[in-house]
């Protein structure tokens, strides 16, 4: 895990596998928090993007890797949608990027299995290895879950939730805050907050 600084979400590694890139604002960051986990910016084979907002892609333009992102969030990259992925709320603007990978329930990347998670973006995923949760901003630590006013949908998010709430997660790995232990906990008590709304 590369930790989130300033606006950029959190990062983590696997394999040859990064998941979300942050703003790319702070790349010098990044690629030495690359090279504690024992790789160069050449190992990373493949970008996840859990979704498509800025703060999770815009440092994918630093990595000559293939991309993958969800079917419904990757016409936002490929068009360089800069109101879909929120780039203008960051002053940025983006150029179009090829997608490699359109991203579909059940899909397989390595030991994770792909969980296609609407309500923060319409193309919202998450990770699982069967322990472990990257969840972007679909659900965080403590009873947080992502914000559905850029892009997404309440309703979706609520059944999102209860979908991960089903799930036998122990380490719970957001795309902002820290990550936690007895993740089912966290989803469990996010899952409770949001039926509220």
């Amino acid at each position: 895990m590369i930790e989130g600084i300033g606006s950029d979400s959190n990062i983590y590694i696997f394999d040859d596998v990064i998941v979300d890139t942050g703003t790319g604002e702070n790349m010098e960051y990044t690629m030495n928090g690359i090279k504690k986990a024992g790789l160069n910016l050449s190992d990373i084979s493949l970008i996840v993007n859990t979704h498509c907002h800025f703060d999770h892609i815009g440092g994918n333009r630093y990595f000559d890797s293939q991309l993958a992102i969800h079917k419904e969030d990757a016409p936002a990259l490929e068009n360089g949608d800069n109101i879909a992925t929120a780039a203008y709320m960051f002053g940025k603007s983006l150029e179009p990027a090829e997608v490699d990978f359109h991203l579909k329930e059940g899909d397989k990347i390595h030991n994770f299995e792909v969980i296609h998670t609407p309500g923060h973006t319409i193309g919202g995923i998450c990770l699982y290895d069967g322990e472990t949760l990257i969840s972007g901003d679909t659900v965080f630590a403590d009873g947080g879950f992502g914000r559905y006013d850029i892009g997404g949908d309440l309703n979706m998010l609520k059944e999102s939730l209860e979908r991960l709430a089903k799930l036998d997660v122990k380490y719970l790995l957001p795309g902002h805050g820290p990550a936690a232990h007895n993740g089912s906990e966290h989803i469990n008590l996010s899952n409770r907050i949001i039926k509220t709304i």
